[in-house]
């Protein structure tokens, strides 16, 4: 029987009343350890690199270099780090350049403990989440026809009937296992699609599929 682990965390925020509780918060939750924290989008990047955690929670506005700036560098080097966004920002500039950087998760800071432990727990089962305070907004937002909506809905057809099956069944919340189970192929296969839609439809997270799903109709629930 193998040993339970928490689900390790790096907290970077650059206010540090913000990091103390966010750590006082997390520290008597059985399921995560803060293994570190960051003030800065580069010390992030730095942290990211040495102490490999499984989730990152991220501010957006911070000094030297940005949250968004460090998501997006995180995700090239380390795809497999999950990240959080914890701010005040609702405006859609910052919801949709946060979700295009690579985010797996967006909380308010305004937002309740149980929806950002919520957040971490769905984005370590391999799923987006996105706080309930702007999840219409963003449906709403790409299903108003901007450009870079109306770019993306006009490229669907480039994908196979099969990578639309798999872009259907990650908006619904499927991890690889279950999609290979239930499309009765390998998972590298699904792997292989998955990577293949994202390259296609100039997609870098979970969360941007997901959104991409809603607005083309794969995913109506």
């Amino acid at each position: 029987m193998s040993e339970y682990k928490p689900t390790r965390i790096v907290i970077v925020d650059d206010h540090t009343l913000m990091r103390n509780g966010l750590e006082a918060m997390l520290k008597i939750e059985a399921d995560y350890e803060v293994v570190g924290v960051a003030s800065d989008g580069r010390a992030a990047i730095l942290a990211a690199a040495e102490l490999r955690p499984d989730i990152m929670l991220m501010d957006l506005n911070m000094p030297r270099t940005s949250g968004i700036d460090a998501i997006s560098q995180i995700k090239r080097q380390f795809p497999e780090i999950k990240i959080v966004a914890l701010t005040f920002h609702k405006e859609d500039k910052h919801i949709y350049a946060t979700l295009e950087a690579g985010a797996d998760g967006y909380v308010l800071k305004d937002d309740s403990r149980d929806e950002l432990l919520s957040a971490l727990s769905t984005v370590a089962r391999g799923n987006s989440y996105l706080s309930p305070a702007i999840c219409g907004k963003v449906v709403a937002g790409y299903l108003s026809g901007g450009q870079e909506a109306e770019k993306k809905a006009a490229s669907w057809e480039v994908l196979t009937e099969r990578e639309r099956e798999v872009i259907k069944l990650i908006a619904e919340g499927k991890r690889t296992k279950e999609i290979a189970s239930y499309l009765s192929l390998s998972p590298k296969t699904i792997e292989k699609h998955r990577t293949n839609l994202m390259k296609k439809l100039d997609l870098h997270s979970v969360s941007a599929v997901t959104v991409y799903a809603i607005q083309n109709g794969f995913f109506t629930d």
